[in-house]
Formats: C-alpha cells, structure tokens, sequence
C-alpha cells in the first residue's frame, strides 16, 4: 500500500455512543485498537480525520429514526458528543493541518459533508478507518469513499460493532462487494499527504 497515500478516517468515538450499555461493553477493545491505528498514522505524517457526529437542537439535522422517536441525540454542546478521553493522549492540542476535525449528520461522514474536498486536495487516494460501528456508520463511509473512487482498508482492530455476527457480516460485504479488506495494523501503511492546496487566484484589477 506505500504506493499511495493512506489516511485515517477516525469515526463516531464520541462518549454519547458509548453510555448505551451494548458499546459501553466493548469500547476498551475498540478504542485501544484506534488509538494504536492513530499513533501509527502520526508517526508516518499522515493525515487524520476525526469525524464526529453532531445535531443541532433542531430536528432539521435529526435522522429519520430521530424524528420519528422524537429522541434527540449527538446534540452540540451536550457532553455526548465530547470526543472519548482517551484521544486526549493522542491528538494534537488543536486541529491542523495532518489533524481535522469533521461533523456530520448521518451515517457517512461524506454525507452533507466537505470530506472528498479535503481529501482530494491533499492528494490522498486510500483511507483506513477505525471506529464505530461497523454495520452503520463504519459501512456507509467506506460504501461512499468507493463511490468517490477511494481506497477503503479498515484496520482489524479497529472497527467494531455490539454484535459480533453483524460485525463479521459487515466485513465479508465491504471485502466481497467493494474489495475493501480488514487487515492487521502492522499491514498498512500510512503515508504523508501533499500540503493543502492553496486558494485559486482571483482575477487581477481590470
């Protein structure tokens, strides 16, 4: 994989997802195998992009399961979109340019997003991904990036999802439909990206 550029997409490791008790039970494993996918995308000068969940009090941004339940979640400014303590260790103290942060609404953090933008500019070609859970958010991003002709390899490790057959079911779709593997860490490689792409010129004085 040192033939392109690899890239971290961080997803959904926010503390509102992990109060249910189902992910609560396997978040050590899951975020122990992020973190480790993050230190060695750091080391190597790649790009990470954090990607969180965040509604505003209007259920304009809600899902459709929201609406529907009238059970407003992932609301900006409460304490359960606070990214999991234990990036903390990991993180730059601010966002950068080799670390940003992305807000999403639904599933796919390319849904409504300016991710592509991003990742096209900085010339990156391949992401893998960690994070939650594996079946929803997880599978709709890595099914988006293979419609925007990205690489997809998530990190073995890394992804996860409360139901160990749905997990499983979701990763033998993603490798048989859009040939998007899981793989040991030790197996990808991380490379740094191009630097941002600067703002086109505006016309000059007439």
């Amino acid at each position: 994989m040192a033939d392109t550029t690899t890239a971290l997409l961080v997803i959904d490791l926010q503390e509102g997802y992990f109060s249910a008790p189902e992910l609560a039970a396997i978040r050590d494993r899951v975020v122990a195998g992020s973190l480790a996918a993050v230190t060695a995308a750091r080391a190597a000068g790649a790009l990470v992009v954090e990607v969180r969940t965040v509604h505003s009090e209007d259920p304009a941004t809600w899902a459709l399961n929201m609406r529907e339940d009238a059970c407003p979640f992932m609301i900006g400014g409460t304490e359960d979109v606070r990214p999991v303590g234990e990036l903390a260790a990991v993180r730059p103290d601010e966002p950068g340019e080799d670390w940003v942060v992305v807000e999403k609404t639904r599933d796919s953090a390319f849904h409504g997003t300016e991710l592509v933008e991003l990742l096209r500019s900085r010339g990156v070609e391949r992401l893998a991904l960690v994070g939650i859970s594996t079946e929803s958010c997880v599978a709709a991003t890595a099914a988006d990036a293979y419609a925007h002709d990205l690489r997809v390899v998530l990190v073995e490790d890394g992804v996860l999802a409360p139901d160990a057959e749905r997990h499983r079911a979701s990763l033998a779709h993603l490798e048989d439909l859009y040939r998007q593997p899981a793989l040991p860490l030790a197996a990808i490689t991380f490379a740094a990206p191009a630097p941002p792409a600067a703002p086109a010129a505006g016309p000059g004085p007439a």
